[in-house]
């Protein structure tokens, strides 16, 4: 029977946020260990045609590398990949990381989204890396304008004329021993939709505070005179975690098929104006079946997508879901 459970119940993950509330940015840490400090399998898979990340080549198959000691979703575009560094030094002085023979070099990926329109011209740095894994070493699983949510929007096919406020997602399942979850920073070009019945959340909104449809609105621009020169402002991010024992190369597949959690919930999506990317990990502690694993990914995606708008709060100027 499947049984929906908070993000935290999946052992072996420690999730920490950080933020700047006038800034309109933040970090959200995942920090990956079974208490050993050796890190855990992962893997990765970007869609989208503009992505901002550190690390991520190491997480691909044609790599050696397939152990992460952390994964970093932030806000500030690529300014925001700094953070990670805060959270390097963090683990370098917990001595976490890979043994190199003279030290240990913790592995760090991390992806970034767009904020940099709302707040003040702020973005994530090493302290509030540093600041996230503090955060993480007490549990922190909120949802909504936190972490690398804080600034987060939808419906940007105007640029931010239009848009609504968004955030950041978790949701989680168990079936058996197996345990399944995803953490999603939503902010999107396209509007986020209800999988269940296709029904618009959060997006592109007239001055009368009505959905135009992103998907309907883009067909608008099929001439080849249309220049996205405002639309450069998105970003989808996060990370699967589970408790399954699987490859380097499974937790690609389940990287691959996760995305599709992202296709059901963001319309439009991975498109040239995005930098959609999501990890997968997982702690090696119980045998699932690959593709069954993969089928769940794309459902905890797509749901915690949908919280991240639902869970949302009218912030710098953009109204959220529970105001519309």
């Amino acid at each position: 029977m499947i049984k929906k459970i908070n993000i935290a119940e999946i052992e072996g993950f420690r999730i920490g946020h950080a933020e700047n509330t006038a800034g309109g940015t933040g970090v959200t840490v995942i920090l990956c260990d079974k208490g050993d400090g050796e890190g855990l399998c992962a893997s990765v898979d970007v869609r989208g045609g503009g992505p901002a990340s550190r690390e991520t080549p190491v997480l691909e198959l044609e790599t050696a590398g397939e152990i992460v000691n952390a994964i970093v979703l932030s806000g500030g575009s690529a300014f925001g990949l700094e953070a990670a560094c805060g959270v390097s030094d963090y683990l370098f002085e917990k001595e976490i990381g890979f043994d190199t023979g003279f030290a240990k070099v913790p592995i760090v990926c991390g992806s970034s989204l767009y904020d940099l329109a709302v707040g003040d011209v702020i973005w994530p740095d090493k302290s509030m890396g540093r600041a996230a894994c503090l955060s993480a070493e007490k549990g922190d699983t909120r949802t909504g304008n936190v972490g690398a949510g804080t600034g987060a929007s939808t419906g940007k096919l105007r640029g931010v004329a239009g848009a609504m406020k968004s955030g950041i997602g978790t949701y989680a399942l168990q079936i058996g021993d197996f345990k399944i979850g995803a953490v999603v920073a939503a902010n999107p070009l396209g509007d986020i939709v209800d999988p269940e019945n296709g029904k618009i959340i959060s997006g592109l909104i007239d001055d009368n505070g009505y959905f135009l449809g992103s998907e309907k609105e883009i067909s608008k621009m099929i001439t080849p005179e249309n220049l996205w020169t405002k639309t450069h402002q998105n970003t989808t991010i996060g990370a699967v975690l589970c408790n399954g024992v699987f490859s380097k190369r499974d937790l690609k597949r389940i990287a691959m098929m996760a995305h599709d959690g992202i296709a059901r919930a963001i319309r439009p999506v991975h498109t040239t104006a995005d930098g959609d990317s999501l990890y997968a990990a997982a702690t090696g502690e119980v045998k699932a079946d690959l593709n069954a694993a993969g089928a769940l990914a794309a459902i905890v995606v797509s749901r915690a997508i949908v919280r991240a708008a639902c869970d949302a709060e009218d912030a710098y100027g953009f109204h959220a879901a529970v105001s519309i």
